[in-house]
């Protein structure tokens, strides 16, 4: 049965930015059962995390794109186009394939989400990098970079990549619910596979692990004796006092894994 912890979420966007700037702060590695990674029926991870020897990875990169929302930060998913040759349909972060031209992969992160969703490159904020990982279909070390955007963007998209945008709040993220696990068969295989459930869409895969590692580290930060007191000497101003909200925290497993 999941514990609850209570802990203190935020009030407004600015109290969010200070945990998120908190979460991208030098962790010890987010342990692999806080992780939404495909697994067999025994609970076994089934993501191979390096290529084989002598294999040498392509570089890529994908943005989290946070903005304001009212008292909340949010990030755009897309839906891949149509008309891509491969995942069509599947959701992801904005991103893509590091070109010669990057320079690291900040540039990469930024150049694809102006490609793709007419994000200026100079509107954006970079905060800090999670971890890369390793995808084994493509073999491609994707490196999620975090950034943010002060007004909500006006995206445009590119048709030929994009088909929609979905959106999603930290606050949403957050919820244990969002997280669900079916029974799929994979290559062959009966596996579990976990994904959040975001307007109508089953965000799985390399998506769903990269955000996965995200919320683990939010709720790193928001279990910290110091990190509520922190956000409201930085921002609250009005000596109103931030409400206890219940979050629950899943046991090690596969089916409530954050």
């Amino acid at each position: 049965m999941a514990r609850v912890l209570e802990v203190r979420l935020p009030l407004d966007w600015e109290q969010w930015a200070t945990l998120v700037h908190t979460a991208l702060e030098p962790w010890t590695a987010v342990p692999p059962e806080q992780l939404l990674l495909v697994r067999d029926l025994a609970g076994r991870s089934m993501r191979q995390f390096a290529p084989p020897p002598g294999v040498v990875a392509r570089s890529g990169a994908v943005l989290i794109l946070l903005y304001p929302d009212g008292p909340d930060l949010r990030l755009p998913l897309t839906v891949r186009s149509d008309r891509l040759p491969n995942h069509r349909g599947e959701v992801s972060l904005p991103g893509g394939a590091t070109d010669p031209q990057d320079e690291g992969p900040v540039a990469t992160a930024l150049r694809e989400c102006q490609e793709e969703l007419g994000v200026e490159p100079g509107s954006v904020a970079v905060w800090g990098t999670l971890s890369p990982i390793y995808i084994p279909a493509s073999n491609f070390r994707i490196t999620p970079v975090v950034g943010f955007c002060a007004a909500p963007p006006s995206f445009q998209l590119n048709q030929g990549e994009v088909s929609a945008i979905i959106t999603v709040t930290v606050r949403e993220l957050l919820d244990p619910s969002r997280v669900v696990v079916e029974q799929w068969t994979l290559r062959g295989n009966e596996v579990l596979v976990p994904f959040f459930a975001i307007a109508g869409y089953k965000v799985w895969g390399a998506t769903a692990l990269m955000l996965s590692e995200f919320v683990a580290r939010m709720r790193r930060a928001l279990e910290r004796p110091d990190a509520p007191e922190a956000a409201e000497a930085r921002f609250a101003d009005d000596g109103s006092p931030t409400p206890i909200t219940p979050l629950a925290q899943a046991p090690g497993g596969t089916h409530d894994d954050p």
